[in-house]
């Protein structure tokens, strides 16, 4: 028996879709805590009454924005991740990885606003929503123990503390440029372009040490 989607599932999904489209256009221009559902449901051409239907509230849809951005970020850091270049070397991938989180969130400044801030008071993203960010930080912890593994860092740096370290240091260039230049290119932006200086100094401050 086939489990394809029906024409109602696939019609339902395609204006999901557009609705988080509209939003997230809506964002960029209002500010990420001024979207107005009415304004959503007005660039779609539907009523305010029927966009309920496919998101019940407001913090609904930014839950839905949050789970589909964080989804995209971990698919963009793992194909960073996973480059054959990089096979069996995680420093390196460690690298890559950075870069391909600062890469996606310059190209993606309304999601990667949600992911990095709470800038929409009473918002906290669902159980569900935040699986895929979870999953990226799971991801960051088995690569660092490679690399403790590998003796190519302390083995502190497989710890909690290095790792709420490295993502503060990846997520800090990411919040100082989209505040300062949301719209400068990765190359250009003053911030994005110190995102390799940033590892380097972490992986310094975890390099393998020779006291005990």
């Amino acid at each position: 028996m086939s489990t394809a989607p029906d024409r109602r599932t696939l019609r339902w999904r395609s204006t999901q879709e557009e609705i988080l489209g509209a939003a997230v256009a809506l964002m960029a221009r209002d500010g990420v805590a001024g979207m107005s559902l009415s304004a959503v449901a007005r660039s779609v051409g539907m009523r305010p009454p029927s966009l309920y239907e496919y998101f019940p509230s407001k913090n609904a849809l930014y839950d839905a924005l949050f789970e589909r951005g964080a989804r995209e970020l971990r698919s963009a850091v793992l194909r960073a991740g996973t480059d054959p270049q990089h096979a069996g070397a995680p420093l390196a991938t460690l690298r890559a990885c950075a870069h391909s989180y600062v890469e996606w969130s310059m190209a993606n400044p309304v999601p990667a606003q949600l992911l990095n801030w709470r800038p929409v008071p009473g918002f906290e993203p669902s159980r569900q929503a935040f699986t895929a960010s979870l999953s990226m930080v799971h991801d960051i912890r088995a690569l660092l123990a490679l690399a403790v593994a590998q003796d190519l860092l302390d083995p502190a740096a497989a710890g909690e503390d290095a790792l709420l370290l490295f993502i503060s240091v990846i997520a800090g260039v990411v919040s100082q440029q989209l505040a300062n230049e949301p719209s400068a290119d990765l190359a250009a932006g003053r911030f994005a372009r110190l995102v390799d200086p940033a590892v380097t100094m972490w992986l310094t401050y975890y390099a393998l040490r020779n006291e005990p």
